[in-house]
């Protein structure tokens, strides 16, 4: 089977459908965040929270990794070997434009919606999360602009499916995912 890779903007939904779909078919999951965590660890940052990418730390890695474009290119060069292989999920901002033999969803969410998420999954408030999806949001698309000429949330050109998620419930959201799923591999 091909890789199936989980694209979005920040607090979307990606992890939750990866594992939803992993889960269902029995297939590995990978994630590109969880890979630069490690290289930030291997840099001596110290991991803490569910979602460290909106921590102190995990804001001070971004700015890092804004001047050093090599961490991004590592591990997209991991993940294009991981999805060559197939068999997997894997989430990922870069990898719907770099891989050419995967099944790509795009998860797009209102800022709004997003910020309503984060501030219920990482407990903090509401005005602080929508900073926080805003900043990110900005400076992903600038980071991708400059690596790799990607139009990061604006060219949807590359995906096969994209599911609107500000309306449905996150199981929803993974059924329809599924259900794609099913039907592409029967």
């Amino acid at each position: 089977m091909k890789a199936i890779i989980i694209s979005g903007l920040p607090a979307v939904g990606k992890t939750t459908v990866a594992r939803g779909i992993a889960s269902k078919f029995n297939l590995k999951q990978y994630s590109g965040g969880d890979v630069l965590k490690e290289m930030a660890v291997a840099k001596g940052y110290t991991m803490s929270g569910n979602d460290w990418w909106d921590t102190e730390q995990g804001i001070k890695f971004l700015s890092q990794r804004k001047s050093n474009p090599n961490f991004d290119k590592q591990v997209d060069e991991q993940l294009l070997e991981l999805a060559a292989k197939g068999g997997a999920v894997i989430t990922s901002y870069t990898l719907p434009w770099l891989a050419k033999d995967a099944i790509k969803f795009w998860l797009k969410g209102s800022g709004e919606s997003r910020a309503r998420r984060m501030s219920n999954r990482d407990n903090i408030e509401y005005e602080q999360a929508l900073q926080i999806i805003s900043m990110r949001d900005e400076e992903n698309k600038k980071l991708y602009m400059k690596l790799y000429n990607i139009s990061f949330g604006d060219d949807l050109s590359v995906f096969d499916y994209v599911l609107n998620t500000d309306q449905l419930s996150v199981d929803g959201v993974v059924d329809i995912a599924n259900t794609i799923v099913k039907h592409l591999i029967l």
